[in-house]
């Protein structure tokens, strides 16, 4: 899979981070980030249900 966070929509709800933690963090500004190495979300089940959490939808799945 392959995981984006759209910088200009997001707004650093930080749902992401809180449901899947092992592949999202939130970057000094506190906005979504991507934790290093986790750009495939690591086989994460959750991936799909961060993305569906966003408020905004700044985050996006897709298969590779």
């Amino acid at each position: 899979m392959r995981i984006r966070i759209d910088r200009e929509r997001c707004i650093g709800a930080g749902q992401c981070a809180l449901t899947a933690p092992e592949v999202f963090t939130q970057d000094d500004d506190g906005f979504g980030a991507l934790l290093p190495g986790r750009e495939d979300g690591g086989g994460s089940a959750l991936v799909r249900e961060a993305a569906r959490a966003c408020p905004v939808a700044a985050v996006s799945v897709r298969r590779r």
